[in-house]
Order: structure tokens, then sequence, then C-alpha cells
């Protein structure tokens, strides 16, 4: 069989996820510039693929018009562009009708292996010695591997940051200070820092007056509480709710650091080559979701040896009775020493 000349990507959600694919992508664009890539992927992602060269972009309303057996209807859209490989990087329900039409008509496909049975025997480590699993990263890259490109993800160039609107240019002042950008919610609570804490370590950073601080979130309890969180603090903003998906986008690409649970904005900051500091509670970094590129020193665990069931599950979704408290672990002191040491 040919070698494949223009890929249909799938990663359909959730953010962090699909965040995690545009590393890959771009090295896989660097690597072979000849090559056509068009991604489908949920519209509201669209714009986290600019500035990939030979990369165009295919929606997919999986809630609407490609419900169900709309999903053939897709597959047929994307067939129309002369796709002739399908690189499945989701590897669900959706993603597999899709991969199983094309293949029918005689499309090269790959499909990634999440490491289910190596994540559940992680998970069910019970206090055992547990070593790093394969990144999510390195998994997408071995589904291009399958179709004939092999990339070396250690080649990856970060873009440069995006340009500033004077409305962002405003929410940044005039003073020269580092920007730190800190994500405090999670979609679990077993994945957030307690947010008394987070408060401690906003005041110390807060008063040594070399910072901006930018809180991000979403939803209107996130809201009212990011809002009561900033109050008391000179150099702290929240730009939840007061920012559009691409302005969030466009500050996440300027600042020095990003502070974020095991969660999406981690991702998204890593996309741009931002150093993220991230916080892990009953989940962690070993399952293989660190944000790309970032040390191992970066990740701040809680006490596992009073928490030995960590990792309790690979999403933060399933815990013992009161491992959710185990962030609380993480001393503030930590987190603000991490983040002095690498914007010192």
């Amino acid at each position: 069989m040919a070698k494949p000349k223009h890929i249909l990507v799938i990663r359909l959600s959730a953010m962090g996820d699909v965040a995690m694919t545009i590393p890959v992508l771009r090295v896989l664009a660097q690597t072979y510039p000849e090559l056509k890539i068009t991604v489908l992927s949920r519209p509201f992602f669209k714009a986290f693929f600019e500035g990939i060269s030979n990369l165009d972009f295919l929606e997919a309303d999986v809630h609407g018009k490609h419900k169900r057996f709309g999903l053939i209807t897709l597959a047929k859209e994307a067939k129309e562009l002369g796709i002739d490989a399908v690189a499945d990087l989701h590897n669900v329900i959706r993603s597999k009708v899709i991969a199983k039409y094309l293949k029918l008509k005689g499309l090269k496909t790959a499909t990634i292996d999440k490491g289910r049975a190596e994540k559940k025997g992680l998970t069910s480590s019970t206090g055992k010695k547990i070593s790093q699993l394969k990144t999510t990263h390195q998994r997408y890259a071995d589904v291009f591997e399958m179709l004939g490109f092999p990339i070396d993800l250690e080649k990856h160039i970060a873009p440069p940051k995006k340009k500033l609107s004077p409305k962002l240019n405003g929410l940044l002042g005039i003073e020269p200070k580092k920007l730190i950008g800190i994500a405090l919610f999670a979609a679990y609570k077993s994945k957030m820092y307690p947010l008394s804490l987070m408060a401690e370590v906003i005041r110390e950073l807060d008063e040594t007056e070399k910072y901006r601080i930018f809180l991000f979130g979403g939803g209107k309890k996130e809201i009212e509480q990011l809002k009561k969180l900033e109050n008391p603090f000179a150099n702290v903003t929240s730009v939840a709710g007061k920012l559009t998906f691409e302005e969030e986008l466009t500050l996440i690409s300027n600042l020095d650091l990003m502070v974020s649970m095991d969660s999406a904005n981690g991702h998204l900051a890593a996309m741009y080559g931002v150093p993220v500091v991230t916080l892990w509670g009953v989940t962690h970094p070993y399952a293989g979701f660190v944000p790309f590129n970032q040390p191992e020193s970066n990740q701040l665990l809680a006490d596992r040896e009073k928490y030995p069931l960590i990792p309790t599950s690979v999403y933060g979704n399933k815990f013992p009775s009161g491992y959710d408290e185990a962030m609380k672990t993480i001393a503030p002191e930590t987190v603000v020493s991490k983040i002095k040491e690498i914007l010192k």
C-alpha cells in the first residue's frame, strides 16, 4: 500500500485530550511538510490548531447533524476531502464508527492503544511501588508511526506567543512583572487544591510585588468564587467570564508560568511552551497525563504514604472516603517555592 498523503486525525473530546494532540501534530507537520492533515473535532477546539502548517479542520457536530447515523455522513464528508488514511486518537464508539466505515472503503487506519490494562494495574497498586507508563503524547505519536510516519517529540518547536490585543495589554498593566496563571478547578473535587490553601499561595506571591496573577475558571459558581478570591489582592485578576476563549488562549500563550490541577488548563499552557506546575490529588503523573514537555520536578504530589491507594483512578472520579482531602498534604510553601524557583 502506498504511503498516505492525507491523514484524517480524529479526536473529538475532552478539552485536555484534544490540547495534548497539538504538540504531536506540530512535530508531525514539521517532520513531514508534504503531508496533508485534516483534524476532525468539535468546533469549539478549532482555535487550538491555528498555525500548524498543512492542517485543515473538519467540524464534528456530534450532538446535532452528525449524531448516530450522522457519523456516516461525517465519514463521507471526510472522504470527499481526499483523505487516504485515518489516525483514530480517541478510540471510542463514535471514532470507531467513522474509522470502520473508511476502512471498509479501502483506507488505511490506525487506532490509539490507551493502555487500559496498564492503567488498571497502576490504579490497583494499593501502596506498592509504581512506575511511569507511556505518555499520552507518545501514544498519539505511535498511531502516526503505524501509518508510516514516525516522529521524535523531542524535536518539538514551540510557537511564538500570540499577539496581545489592547484589551489584554490593559489587563497586563505597564509594570514589568512576571505573569502567572492559576487554574484552580478540575472535574472532580479529588483533583482540586483547597481554595483556602490556594489563597495562602496567592497571598505570598502578591506580597512580593513581582508577579501579575490571573485566575482562570468558568461557570457561574466558579466566577463568583474567583471574584471573592481576587478581591483582597492588588496584583490578582480573575479573567473568568471576562474573555472569549480565543482571548484566554492568547493570554495563556503569554504567561511566564501556569499553575494547574490535573486538568485542561495545564495542557493549554504546555501546548504554547509555557512552564506548568501541576498539583496532583488522587490521580498521578505516572498514568501519562503530564502536560507536554514538563519535568518531573514540576509535578507536586499528594503524600502517598498518608494516602497509599493513590492513584485511585486515572481521571479522579473514583476514590475511597477521605481521599478527597489528599491535596491538603501539599503545603502552600511548597507551591510558592516551586513557582519562585522556576521564575527566578
